[in-house]
């Protein structure tokens, strides 16, 4: 089985493309805006002696265990909890947020979910369900006293599933919610990948893939050198592999693959076999969603960018972005959209803009 690929690589219609970077200005939030200094300011924080950094205690059916957070700046108003994919993936793969995050004033969190590599790592496998995972955010949000007023849920990928199942039971508690290269139901995840992408690989390459999948000879590294070459390069993130950012190698190589397979299983061709994550579908329940929501959509991504760009009109209160350039990872192959996008709909909602 291969182990150090995940998943993460597992209403108003806005195009990020016609969205010059830093051209919008926000006049609006501008007695919300923090000054550089108290932006990087640890003076009279709990934190200050980690540098941010604490060590969360989650309580679960099999006990107590930490979880991994890091704070980078500080805004009473606009704070973001970045929830990884995999699952089983890291923070790390959202490093690229420090390029443009703190000079807009945002806060942010970075957070290692339970299992991941910088929290606790049971071994119970019982511990990888879903509900769980929403407890253990709910958890998180009340040491971090994150609220109504401040609480943005960023979650992509594994993370995008996790963040509308915490929307659809604690959505009273966010300020704002993104979902990121996500769709809303993983049969349909399924059926883009059978009859969409999987067609657009080269049909001898195709064919080989097909045999270690009936085989289900995932670790076979011949499998791991067609996917990657073949796949990951053109739906996971567009840049030639010897050009990954070191911030994706480490998350790939820190990946816990038993989190991983649990939920997501085996297969990179969509989640087969016993996952818990299956049959995962809330098609039916994204009208439940009522605070003001971002989809990010990218062309070549994983995901159906036209099923996210539904999703939008399916929330009470939502936005689509769409990625001309990226794929499953457009923070890192599409920067010029996403992060303008994405940084828009954080300050029109503190702005009141999208009430």
């Amino acid at each position: 089985m291969k182990t150090l690929i995940p998943f993460l690589l597992l209403a108003i219609v806005f195009s990020c493309a016609e969205t010059p970077k830093n051209e919008t200005t926000h006049p609006e939030t501008e007695a919300t805006e923090v000054s550089l200094q108290d932006y990087h300011s640890f003076e009279n924080k709990d934190d200050q002696f980690t540098g941010g950094i604490k060590l969360i205690p989650i309580e679960t059916p099999k006990g107590t265990f930490n979880v991994w957070t890091k704070r980078i700046g500080n805004n009473p108003k606009m704070k973001v909890l970045l929830l990884h994919g995999g699952p089983g993936m890291t923070h790390e793969i959202y490093e690229s947020f420090d390029g443009y995050f703190p000079q807009e004033g945002i806060e942010y969190i970075y957070y290692d979910q339970l299992g991941s590599h910088y929290s606790d790592q049971p071994k119970d496998l019982s511990l990888w369900d879903l509900d769980r995972f929403v407890e253990e955010v709910e958890q998180v949000r009340v040491a971090l006293d994150l609220d109504k007023d401040n609480f943005y849920l960023f979650g992509q990928s594994w993370g995008g599933i996790l963040g509308m199942q915490y929307a659809l039971k604690y959505q009273d508690n966010l300020k704002g919610l993104i979902i990121s290269n996500m769709v809303s139901s993983i049969p349909e995840y399924q059926k883009y990948s059978d009859e969409v992408l999987a067609p657009q690989l080269p049909k001898d390459v195709l064919d080989e893939i097909m045999t270690y999948e009936e085989k289900e000879d995932y670790s076979n590294p011949r499998y791991l050198e067609l996917i990657v070459n073949n796949y990951y390069v053109k739906h996971v993130i567009r840049m030639p592999v010897d050009e990954w950012p070191n911030s994706i190698n480490r998350g790939f190589n820190h990946l816990n693959p038993d989190v991983y397979v649990t939920m997501q299983g085996p297969s990179e061709f969509g989640i087969k076999g016993d996952a818990t994550l299956k049959n995962w579908d809330v098609q039916d329940r994204l009208k439940e969603i009522k605070v003001p929501t971002l989809t990010i959509g990218a062309q070549y991504d994983t995901m159906d960018p036209k099923h996210m760009e539904w999703m939008a009109s399916e929330v009470q209160n939502g936005r689509y972005l769409h990625c001309p350039n990226g794929s499953h990872l457009s923070q890192y192959d599409d920067q010029e959209h996403f992060f303008p996008g994405l940084i828009d709909f954080i300050k029109d909602v503190d702005a009141g803009e999208m009430n």
